[in-house]
């Protein structure tokens, strides 16, 4: 074959890969955006009716939401804005962009279906049954494309970077801090709760985290690698 034969196949295989690359991103970010809506749609249908915060970062837009009366989609928001400022120096580009889209489009579906649509609350405990399994699906889903639920996680992953701690360690005593101050100033059975919600959709995150789906090499916890 001619230098121009295998130039015309270089580019063929070049082409190629990148429109593979090309699909594995866009299934990506469809992947983040399913993740974020189910998030939110968990936070606002079941969760956030009850003032049951799924994590640090969620309990934090329920006191501003009782202190200040802001919306819980743009409280939610607040709580997370801060801590995103910091994220892109430790975490990186990558990480920190799939982050703010996620957060806005959890903010944005919580803001949407608290304002929109009502739904009639059977028993707390159907509520706090699907509204983990749901929150699970959505931070798993969002873990699985290197992404990130927001919260409380980027604080965590801070102070153990910073003081060389297990982060798991660090993001549970944070959002017991945050889930205690919760329940005083709300409900004392809101801790409770809370923790029944972080038991169950941890173990949902952890089943689809060691889930068998066909191989993406571009699906990894980039903050991890960093």
């Amino acid at each position: 074959m001619d230098k121009k034969g295998k130039r015309g196949d270089s580019c063929g295989i070049s082409d190629k890969k990148g429109k593979e690359h090309m699909v594995k991103q866009i299934i990506i970010y469809i992947l983040l955006f399913f993740g974020a809506v189910i998030q939110g749609l968990a936070m606002s249908l079941f969760l956030f009716p009850h003032n049951i915060p799924s994590g640090g970062g969620a309990g934090l837009a329920i006191l501003l939401n009782h202190f200040f009366h802001l919306p819980l989609g743009f409280a939610l928001w607040i709580a997370n804005a801060v801590f995103l400022i910091f994220a892109l120096n430790y975490f990186g580009f990558t990480w920190t962009i799939k982050t703010i889209l996620s957060v806005a489009t959890t903010s944005l579906t919580v803001s949407y279906m608290t304002e929109n649509v009502f739904l009639t609350h059977i028993h707390i405990g159907l509520d706090l049954l699907l509204g983990s399994i749901f929150y699970g699906i959505g931070v798993g889903t969002l873990i699985r494309v290197g992404s990130s639920s927001g919260g409380m996680v980027i604080p965590s992953l801070m102070i153990a970077r910073i003081r060389n701690w297990n982060p798991g360690v660090v993001m549970f005593w944070i959002n017991l801090c945050i889930f205690l101050l919760t329940s005083v100033v709300i409900d004392y059975k809101i801790i409770l709760f809370a923790i029944i919600c972080q038991f169950l959709s941890t173990r949902v995150i952890d089943y689809i985290y060691v889930l068998e789906v066909p191989k993406i090499p571009s699906l990894s916890l980039s903050w991890r690698r960093k």
